[in-house]
């Protein structure tokens, strides 16, 4: 029997226990069963027609077109065998993606955890996503599991497919008329609004990335308290995603060959399916009579088979009416296929980008990280990869560079296949910023570190002078205050010194009357953000008194715990008594 099924399916669907039989029937032929009777009810609900202003009955894809070809004849392993087969060994119909590979085994683990009932098996994702985009098209994703170009169904307009009219203003699928499936698992919009995902932690549920498109299939397909090791649930599973029972035979087929082993493959070298459910929607042919009173579309002309038995199509009028026949035409010569271009081996092939070992990335402002940004290239074997480029690019806004003074460098990377970036200069600004390493061309790698830029730090402030600060009430403090910070022992310049007039030692409470400064309106100010000079000297603003004398306390604190407690007196000058005068004698 035909290895695809090259022809629309239909959107009925059976029982389920017709299709189980079905199923077990297909199993034992590798080949499509027989339609089942259109109209009769599949899944967990019964199939609708007619205008829709949204998804089909619940179906997950809105029942859009899929793939159909089946599996080989000869499955990848044996019965019992493993399924984690290394790459670049067993039929290539058995390999899947790496990163899409890892989406469907990651959904495995978090529906494993939040709903172990369910019993979700990855190679029901896996033969899923072979029917619905032929994984990913291929692995064509970037390194977060994102489609390199968005993956979009034909327009649901109701010509050849179901009619569901627009429901996300065309956010998903850039189609503010009728809804399309989106991603490689083929959500319509409506279902992605509830069912979405962020599977891989990037603040979004986007469903042209694998990873969360993975994960919402695999819930959805748990949806309802289904426990998919019993078959019954399961095919109802597959047929809440498209209600038709030709795709629940497609998609059990690749579930058990997934089943029988599979192997990883680089991203982007997966085979494509060839066999779509359903062509480009085009204008209905003119019905012609068959045998048995039906009608079937007009074949279109095709040359005899060789040998002879064959027969020419009869040339149609050139005008209605008229009797004259156009020539037959003379066929285009094939054009000269191309030599294929040499597929590179494995150890050739860039595989993956890993962590080789950076350390927290942190540093003071002006200072140098000590950790230098290092990873490690792999081929498609998981062996180190050299001679392969390696840009590291920073962004954010610190004005750290890279020594050298870019922000930007390419590195080669090493026999053991690792690349090391140049040390990092930290900029003046304080926060954090990110280094991306990129690898590849066709299919780059990337892997991103945070780091951070910290306030320079002072573990002593001292006072520089011991002259007693005194000042009358109402008066200015003569004598100005002067600190210096340091760092183990070293001048600590551009750190920041917070000064503040307090009740007690420990600063613990903030005092309201007493000495203050004065803010740009002259008004009193009692707390002060400063920074010290590059000599790590800073000298206070004037200070003021108020008409409350006594003594008060003032304490400066660093960024790396070092502090000072400097004391000022308000009081009054002492009066000087008059002298006394003699009165002359008599």
């Amino acid at each position: 029997m035909a290895a695809h099924i090259r022809r629309r399916l239909r959107k009925g669907a059976t029982t389920t226990a017709v299709a189980a039989a079905a199923v077990a029937a297909l199993a034992a032929s590798q080949a499509p069963a027989a339609p089942l009777a259109e109209g009769a009810t599949g899944g967990d609900q019964q199939a609708a027609g007619g205008e829709s202003g949204g998804p089909e009955d619940g179906a997950a894809t809105g029942n859009s077109p899929y793939y159909t070809d089946l599996p080989p004849l000869v499955t990848p392993d044996r019965p019992g065998s493993s399924s984690n087969l290394p790459a670049a060994t067993g039929s290539a119909e058995a390999g899947i993606p790496a990163s899409v590979l890892a989406a469907y085994k990651q959904a495995e683990r978090t529906v494993g955890t939040t709903d172990p009932a369910c019993r979700l098996p990855w190679q029901l994702l896996a033969a899923i996503g072979k029917v619905e985009s032929g994984q990913a098209r291929g692995g064509q994703v970037d390194a977060n599991g994102t489609t390199l170009s968005p993956i979009l169904g034909p327009a649901l307009n109701g010509q050849g497919f179901a009619l569901i009219k627009d429901t996300d203003g065309g956010a998903y699928d850039s189609d503010a008329v009728h809804d399309r499936a989106v991603g490689p698992m083929q959500f319509i919009p409506s279902t992605w609004a509830t069912w979405g995902q962020d599977a891989n932690g990037d603040g979004r549920k986007d469903p042209n990335n694998i990873y969360d498109a993975a994960l919402a299939a695999g819930r959805y397909l748990c949806a309802g308290g289904r426990n998919l090791a019993v078959a019954a649930d399961l095919d109802r599973a597959v047929l809440s995603y498209n209600q038709s029972t030709e795709y629940l035979r497609t998609v059990r087929s690749w579930f058990a060959y997934y089943q029988r082993g599979t192997h990883e493959v680089p991203d982007g070298s997966g085979v494509l399916p060839t066999a779509p459910s359903t062509p480009t929607p085009s204008p209905t042919p003119t019905p012609s009579p068959t045998p048995g009173g039906t009608t079937s579309p007009t074949p279109s002309p095709s040359p005899s088979k060789p040998g002879g038995g064959g027969t020419k199509p009869s040339p149609s009028p050139s005008k209605p009416g008229d009797g004259s026949t156009s020539p037959t035409p003379t066929p285009t010569p094939p054009r000269p296929t191309p030599p294929p271009k040499p597929t590179p081996s494995p150890a050739e092939t860039f595989g993956s980008l890993e962590n080789a070992g950076t350390g927290p990335l942190t540093a003071t402002a002006g200072g140098t990280f000590e950790e230098r940004v290092s990873v490690r290239a792999r081929n498609a074997l998981g062996a180190p990869m050299a001679q392969l480029p390696v840009t590291f690019t920073i962004t954010g806004t610190t004005g750290t560079l890279f020594d050298g003074g870019k922000k930007k460098v390419t590195v080669i990377s090493k026999a053991d296949g690792t690349a090391t970036a140049p040390a990092l200069k930290a900029g003046e600004k304080t926060g954090k910023f990110t280094v991306t390493a990129t690898a590849g061309t066709n299919r780059p790698r990337t892997l991103t570190y945070e780091a951070s830029v910290t306030a320079r730090q002072a573990d002593k402030i001292v006072r520089v002078g011991d002259k007693a600060l005194v000042a009358a009430p109402g008066e200015k403090f003569a004598d100005a205050v002067t600190v210096k910070a340091t760092h183990k022992g070293i001048a600590a310049p551009g750190v920041a010194v917070t000064a503040t007039m307090v009740k007690d030692s420990l600063g613990l409470i903030d005092n309201d009357k007493g000495p203050y400064f004065k803010d740009a309106d002259g008004k009193p100010l009692r707390t002060l953000d400063l920074t010290t000079g590059a000599d790590g000297l800073l000298q206070l603003p004037e200070i003021f008194a108020d008409e409350n004398p006594g003594t008060y306390k003032l304490r400066l604190t660093t960024e790396g715990g070092g502090s000072v407690v400097i004391e000022l007196t308000v009081q009054a000058p002492e009066e000087t008594a008059p002298e006394e005068t003699e009165t002359p004698e008599a």
